[in-house]
């Protein structure tokens, strides 16, 4: 029953999380998305609004930080692999609000985020108020996590490869069982409201010949310099709004600023970047706009990020990778029309998996993300090529992904071998 209540939960949340971001751009901006929006919107505005949403979101994550509990995914992950850790309801509460108002404003985070907390939170609060076993509540919360994954990409195999690789570092049956029925049930809730199939649409994959799996891997060695690149100017700039000297709440207002400013040019970096992804999967996008967005994408994802507005950076690395591979692809094409290249919107799918891959150290789960989002078992190999490749580049220079870098700054040191998982915590 609980485990129904969690799945349940977690699915509701985020459709009614994703309706809500709908609905605000459709009677508030009169426009179906965020990009379509800031299309409109003059370049006043443009700044203006984010840098706004910037503010609401850290006065909501203020108050989410002296709550305690709920801050990422790295609190998942220490409440799973050491147990007894609660990962705050109220604290993701306010977290998920302020990652409504940053979004909704044009921030440039993903609203995964607070999804994928939310389910853990969930599982979190129901193993307490049910009095459940230690191990089950981490099971329960594991399971929350997959749900929400699962929601809000519409991928369960990969929800709970994301728990198995990102959030245990272990397949353990006690825990693999729960997320998969959690997994399964979210989905299904999530078609039933959103509708079925991928969430990008249905893209069709193929190779021109077998050789064009060493352009495959080289992409894959960019997607990880892209991806470490990418964790290291988030870091850079937390660091950076850190030394300001103004109030915690008021540096996510000037993170959105800047967005907004970046925004006055290319609109395109608003929002997590779904709108941007379709049109560059249909290859409507130049080779010369993919190599300016990368840059003034992750710039705006760190102005945003870093300052402190709550949200994920899962679906803005999804777009790194789409832009990248688009980019690699078309500049092929145009420069070596000898080569055997395929279709721009086909690397765009392999360069979304092997940047995810490089950030996140988790290739399997990446690439049968991407798998999914496609829907074309042709894309199985050139996925698995690159994704081990940008994970193997990043390793080398990043050791430890994303994720554990949120735990280590937290005191908790957090290590996969082949002889089980080692979590260690400074307690002073």
């Amino acid at each position: 029953m609980a485990l129904l209540l969690v799945a349940c939960g977690a699915a509701l949340f985020a459709s009614a999380f994703r309706v809500g971001v709908e609905a605000v751009f459709e009677r508030v901006f009169h426009a179906p998305n965020v990009l379509a929006a800031f299309e409109r919107l003059p370049l006043w505005a443009r700044v203006a609004i984010p840098a706004v949403g910037g503010l609401l979101a850290g006065l909501a994550s203020e108050r989410a930080r002296r709550l305690q509990g709920g801050q990422g995914v790295g609190d998942v992950m220490e409440a799973v692999a050491l147990g007894g850790r609660e990962v705050s309801l109220p604290a993701t509460a306010w977290k998920a609000a302020g990652s409504f108002g940053a979004i909704v404003s044009g921030g440039s985070i993903g609203r995964e985020g607070p999804i994928i907390l939310f389910g853990g939170a969930l599982g979190s609060r129901l193993g307490a108020a049910l009095r459940i076993s230690a191990i089950r509540t981490r099971a329960l919360i594991a399971a929350g996590t997959a749900a929400g994954f699962a929601a809000a990409y519409n991928t369960p195999f990969a929800a709970v490869l994301f728990v198995v690789e990102v959030v245990t570092g272990v397949v353990a049956l006690g825990i693999v069982l729960p997320t998969l029925i959690a997994a399964a049930i979210a989905t299904a809730i999530t078609r039933f409201v959103v509708g079925p199939g991928p969430i990008y649409g249905q893209h069709a994959f193929a190779m021109r010949s077998d050789g064009e799996l060493l352009i495959h891997l080289l992409l894959g060695v960019a997607a990880g310099l892209v991806g470490v690149a990418f964790v290291r100017m988030l870091g850079a700039g937390e660091r950076a709004f850190a030394r300001l000297p103004v109030a915690r709440p008021l540096r996510p207002a000037i993170g959105g600023a800047i967005v907004g400013v970046i925004a006055c040019a290319l609109p395109t970096v608003t929002g997590n970047g779904y709108e941007a992804i379709a049109l560059i999967l249909a290859g409507k996008v130049g080779v010369a706009l993919l190599a300016i967005l990368v840059i003034a994408k992750a710039i705006a994802t760190t102005s945003s990020v870093g300052s402190g507005s709550p949200g994920g950076v899962f679906t803005p690395s999804l777009f790194l990778g789409a832009a990248l591979g688009a980019m690699v692809a078309s500049a092929l094409a145009r420069f070596w029309p000898a080569l055997p290249v395929g279709p721009a919107g086909g690397y765009a799918l392999v360069g979304m998996a092997a940047v995810v891959a490089a950030t996140t150290h988790a290739p399997l789960m990446s690439a049968v993300l991407v798998f999914e989002l496609s829907g074309d078992y042709a894309i199985v190999l050139p996925l698995l090529v690159a994704t081990s490749a940008a994970t193997a580049v990043a390793r080398e220079l990043m050791p430890s992904s994303i994720y554990m870098q949120e735990l280590e700054r937290k005191g908790v040191r957090w290590k996969v071998t082949l002889d089980g998982r080692v979590v260690e915590r400074n307690e002073e």
